[in-house]
């Protein structure tokens, strides 16, 4: 196990600048999970750490100790590849063993290594099967396993989950946890997929456009957003928003007027912000219904309802001049049909405000 620093990392591939000054810190046996849209830099910073590309400036550090000008293979560090790269003419034992044969260990130690390495992912009953024999969980499980072999400091993982099914997806997300139970070993996991990193990670790091937007546990991204982009990135369905006014009205308090005249309570300590242009963000499970005479909150017409079994994820449209796209996600029974206009209002003690330059606002 180790730890890992990058520190201003910059890499441009021509006039593009694919890292800006990216800085992160591992501490030892931590699972770090980094995502972002294509083409944020994610991929490219994990190939930095591994030495198959070269910043143009920064360090990447492992315990303290530069490795950035060293080869891949004195780094101390194992990759696993979105497309498995395995040997297909060689069987799963001979993958397995091919760095650590190609390194001249003696044969006791490959075979108790390989043996280790299957027995952790359950390959023992494959071990003489060539990949074209494999699934796609079993090719991956022996891409993971041709690391494990070499106890590296560093596991780094690039989409590897990416050509399977979504049911296996969902196992191997699993076996993933149980992996890194077992092992400790310290991880830089570049997905796209925001539940594997909700699921998987202690930390996240949030890429946009080269730079790192926000790193925290899964909870503080989910619960606390520093921006717009990470609080729109992170969750599933992902976050609504909603542009408006901060006024004070006498009655109400602090309120968000919106484009269209209608008005939304807000927590009190935002009367501080009266006048000013604001963006309201709600999760999907933070509306609550309102009914009676004279109830407020937003009317909204459901245009689509995603039945889910446990749960619904109801999609709306205004019902007035206003077409803003609306997701309430609820637990049933309560039930929802296509075409019936609800009135929904944010739980006050669950919302998030953005200024306009899309950076959180923090009321307390």
């Amino acid at each position: 196990m180790a730890t890992l620093q990058v520190e201003n990392a910059v890499k441009a591939f021509g006039e593009t600048v694919v890292l800006k000054g990216v800085s992160l810190e591992l501490q030892d046996g931590e699972f770090c999970v980094v995502v972002g849209g294509s083409g944020c830099g994610k991929s490219t910073l994990l190939r930095a750490i591994a030495g198959l590309e070269d910043l143009d400036s920064g360090s990447i550090s492992i315990d303290g100790r530069r490795i950035d000008k060293l080869p891949p293979a004195q780094r101390g560090i194992a990759m696993v590849f979105q497309s498995y790269a395995l040997y297909p003419h060689l069987n799963v034992f001979e993958n397995l063993a091919f760095a650590l044969r190609l390194a001249k260990r003696p044969v006791s130690e490959v075979e108790e290594a390989v043996g280790r390495a299957a027995a952790i992912l359950g390959l023992e009953d494959y071990i003489a099967r060539k990949p074209a024999a494999l699934s796609g969980g079993q090719r991956q499980r022996v891409a993971i396993g041709r690391a494990i072999v070499r106890k590296p400091g560093i596991f780094l993982f690039d989409e590897p989950l990416s050509n399977l099914d979504a049911g296996l997806r969902n196992r191997m997300r699993l076996e993933f946890a149980d992996l890194h139970r077992q092992l400790g070993t310290t991880t830089v996991y570049v997905t796209h997929d925001q539940i594997e990193a909700m699921t998987l990670a202690d930390r996240i790091a949030v890429m946009r456009a080269g730079a790192i937007e926000q790193i925290g546990t899964p909870a503080e991204l989910y619960e606390r957003p520093a921006n717009l982009y990470v609080a729109g990135f992170i969750g599933s369905p992902q976050m609504n928003f909603l542009n408006g006014k901060v006024i004070e009205e006498a009655n109400l308090g602090a309120t968000l007027e919106l484009a269209d005249g209608e008005k939304l309570p807000l927590p009190s300590a935002a009367k501080k912000l009266t006048g000013r242009p604001i963006t309201l963000g709600v999760r999907p499970e933070h509306w609550q219904a309102s009914a009676g005479a004279g109830a407020g909150g937003l009317k909204l017409e459901a245009q689509f309802v995603e039945w889910l079994g446990s749960s619904v994820n109801v999609h709306f449209r205004g019902a007035g001049t206003d077409p803003r796209p609306i997701i309430w996600h609820h637990v049933e029974p309560a039930r929802v049909s296509e075409g019936e206009t609800v009135r929904l209002m944010p739980d006050p003690d669950h919302i998030h405000l953005f200024d306009q330059a899309g950076q959180s606002i923090l009321l307390h």
